[in-house]
């Protein structure tokens, strides 16, 4: 199994960047603004559509609103992975900054370049939005 890891950090408070990533029905299209042009809900799923026209299919898994931690799996529509889960956690590191620790481990191994490249390129415009003022509440 291939685990992919990206630690983003991020200059306002571990609470404000959480209101928008444990937000499970916009927080894609809120922390990425542009590069997710889409989401919508069904049961405990949501769709996210991204700017390339790629589309995954998530099912929550979790969401620890003490540890500020949100559980996914994706099983469908870009990707079909035989075993795939993820979490994006808010890490405090300080009074007004915190780290957020995103990690997919996934099956195929060959996926994981695929995942890799759209983590590594969403991290930026994540980290520009949650370090504006615009994305929090």
């Amino acid at each position: 199994m291939a685990s992919i890891i990206i630690d983003i950090p991020i200059a306002v408070s571990a609470d404000a960047a959480w209101a928008v990533i444990g937000d499970w029905a916009t927080g894609p299209s809120r922390m990425a603004p542009g590069w997710v042009t889409d989401v919508r809900t069904e049961d405990d799923h949501r769709i996210v559509t991204f700017a390339n026209g790629a589309v995954f299919r998530e099912r929550l898994i979790g969401i620890d609103e003490k540890e500020r931690r949100l559980a996914y799996a994706t099983n469908g529509d870009a990707i079909h992975p035989d075993h795939h889960n993820a979490s994006m956690q808010i890490l405090p590191a300080g009074a007004t900054s915190c780290r957020l620790y995103w990690v997919q481990d996934v099956l195929p191994d060959t996926l994981a370049a695929r995942l890799e490249a759209g983590m590594t390129a969403s991290a930026s415009v994540i980290k520009s939005t949650l370090d504006s003022s615009d994305a929090i509440p």
